[in-house]
């Protein structure tokens, strides 16, 4: 017997009643928002013109501070205007046009917006004073070559290790000029310094800075000699960790019929022009920066009665479309399902019929088909995992087997006896994994079987290398093992060899050209520790923790093609589980992985 849905129960009834509320809603809220948003717009609008105008100045400042004229400067400066947006033109203090992102001939505003002058700069000092100081990214003769830049570096990595041992955290940080500072988490220069490494080497000026300074100190002699300041030279060499900044300090012996302050500001003035006359022929020209307003028309925005009218009218003719549209929407919408419905609720012979708990169409159609959804999931998923687990491990044995058979029939390798051990070996391996292909649910169970007996962990180190050494020489990567004593192991050997396998196979296809993948064993204890590490692509930590899910991939970059099913690792887990042991994984990503195996230790046979 068919289900009528009530009227007040109908998605059609609910579409039509909810679309209106949302309407009116919207109307209401867009008329009473207009006015808070569009005051909230304006002001952030003047906060990030303020912030364009800040953020080209200092783009412009850091191009003259780098260049010794403004030749190419074209290019930046159309950059910037497209990015935000309004007219750039840069000028010389005369008004001659050096670029402008406007065409020619536009007429240039009455005033500039600022002034660019890398070497007249405002800077504040630490009482909160204003003063004119240099760009910090100017740099000229004290920019170091590369040969002083390598030995400053080695000094600074030093200071830094000096630094660490010593319990100070800090960061190697390179100035414009290419000398390396200290400088601890929040950028500021470390002031403890640990007596073992005051060596001073690090703060000594270079050569190319000494002479910088020279020619410094020898540029403010003159007016220093004026205002009767004397001084211990030679200057030296400081730099300002807050900007990054170049800075000269200097020594006063004593000041001749003058207050100290009186004294220390002159000669600072004395140093400040020595400095700028320096650094001159190093940076563009001064120039003159005139902003425009750009193309876009401002939006004027007024709620007179008759924009209240259109608002009204907007808002009614809003609330009919949406009606309109809700109820072709939905009248389109419930045919349909009502006709999936329908079907559902045929007879057991022409369809399966399923409990009904829900009045509505929506509410009757999923209840209908949920049950055949999850049965044709569930069946869905054993045929992939089926076939996934079927392909990866088929994969690796057959490609050994078949390897070493094309290398045998191309005569580069004899069959002796080890060869065909090997493969003799890599067919047990498969016919154990086809026996296995329908006790996979054993496996996550734990009740694998197993054929136990005492087994040499160097020498099941040594076939599982054999078998895949193919694989490693045609990827150019090392394959070794190594053995710490002779440690021996109650364990079945082919179940080992394909955990070990598995291991192997995937440091193979994540280790690069030229890599190494070690196999190794030991004795831990009542344990015996076997582990696969590789020097390849590393795992990243938000990663490490699920390399052992099943069917489990991290990332794009770990494909199907690259990594495989994501079975390998579950079935090596499971199989170190079954003989009781554990299976861990570290990893740091572009420093390899290391696969760690650790299973309890057995005891070489009594006839041995």
């Amino acid at each position: 017997m068919r289900a009528r849905t009530p009227l007040r129960k109908r998605l059609l009834v609910r579409l039509l009643v909810a679309s209106v509320l949302i309407a009116v809603c919207s109307v209401a809220a867009t008329a009473w928002l207009a006015v808070e948003t569009t005051t909230r717009a304006l002001r952030e609008e003047q906060g990030q013109v303020l912030a364009d105008d800040m953020d080209v100045l200092d783009r412009l400042s850091g191009y003259a501070a780098t260049h010794p004229d403004w030749t190419g400067v074209g290019d930046l400066v159309r950059e910037l205007s497209e990015r935000i947006g309004r007219r750039i033109a840069l000028t010389t203090t005369d008004r001659r046009v050096i670029a402008d992102s406007a065409p020619p001939g536009t007429p240039l505003p009455p005033r500039a917006a600022a002034g660019v002058d890398p070497l007249t700069t405002d800077t504040h000092t630490d009482r909160g004073a204003q003063r004119s100081g240099v760009d910090p990214r100017v740099v000229g003769p004290y920019r170091l070559p590369a040969a002083e830049r390598a030995q400053l570096a080695r000094l600074a990595e030093i200071r830094r290790e000096c630094f660490a041992r010593n319990g100070v955290d800090a960061t190697v940080v390179r100035t414009p000029s290419g000398r390396p500072v200290l400088t601890d988490k929040d950028g500021s220069t470390v002031d403890y310094v640990p007596l073992e490494c005051a060596d001073g080497r690090l703060n000594t000026p270079t050569a190319a800075e000494q002479k910088a300074l020279a020619d410094l100190a020898e540029r403010a002699r003159s007016c220093l000699d004026r205002y009767q300041v004397e001084y211990y030279p030679p200057l030296f060499l400081g730099v300002d960790v807050t900007d990054r900044s170049l800075r000269t300090r200097y020594r006063l012996a004593k000041f001749s019929a003058q207050p100290q302050e009186q004294a220390q500001r002159r000669a600072q003035n004395c140093l400040d022009r020595a400095r700028r006359a320096q650094l001159d022929p190093h940076v563009a020209p001064a120039a003159h920066l005139f902003l425009g307003v750009g193309d876009r028309p401002a939006v004027r925005f007024d709620l007179s009665p008759a924009n209240r009218t259109k608002v009204v009218g907007a808002a009614g003719l809003v609330l009919a479309v949406t009606v309109a549209v809700t109820a072709v929407v939905a009248t389109r919408l419930v045919r349909p399902l009502r006709a999936l419905t329908e079907a559902a609720q045929q007879p057991p012979d022409r369809h399966v019929r399923v409990p009904v708990t829900t009045r509505d169409e929506t509410g009757i159609l999923a209840l209908a088909f949920n049950e055949l959804t999850e049965r044709r999931a569930r069946l869905e998923d054993q045929r992939k995992a089926m076939v996934s687990d079927i392909a990866h491990e088929l994969r690796s044995p057959l490609t050994n087997i078949r390897g070493w058979l094309e290398v045998t029939r191309d005569g580069l390798v004899a069959p002796d006896p080890a060869l065909l051990a090997s493969l003799h070996d890599e067919a047990l391996v498969l016919q154990r994994v086809i026996d296995d292909l329908q006790d996979l649910a054993d496996a996550d169970a734990g009740t694998l079987r197993l054929h136990r007996e005492p087994v040499r962990a160097d020498e099941l180190l040594d076939q599982v290398a054999a078998a895949h050494r193919m694989s490693a020489d045609t990827a150019g990567v090392t394959l070794r093992t190594s053995a710490d004593g002779t440690p021996w192991l109650d364990a079945d050997p082919v179940r080992m060899r394909q955990a070990l396998g598995n291991l192997v196979s995937n440091a193979l296809r994540h280790t690069p050209a030229g890599g190494t993948v070690a196999l190794t064993a030991r004795r831990h204890g009542d344990d015996v520790v076997l582990e696969v590490a590789d020097t390849g692509t590393g795992i990243g930590a938000e990663d490490l923790p699920h390399v052992f899910d099943r069917f489990w991939r991290a990332g794009k970059s770990r494909s199907r093609r690259t990594g495989g099913s994501g079975l390998g690792l579950p079935i090596v887990r499971h199989l170190v589980a079954a003989h009781g042991g554990t299976a861990e994984a570290a990893s740091e990503p572009g420093a390899g992985s290391v696969f760690t195996l650790r299973l309890p230790g057995g005891e070489p046979p009594k006839d041995t």
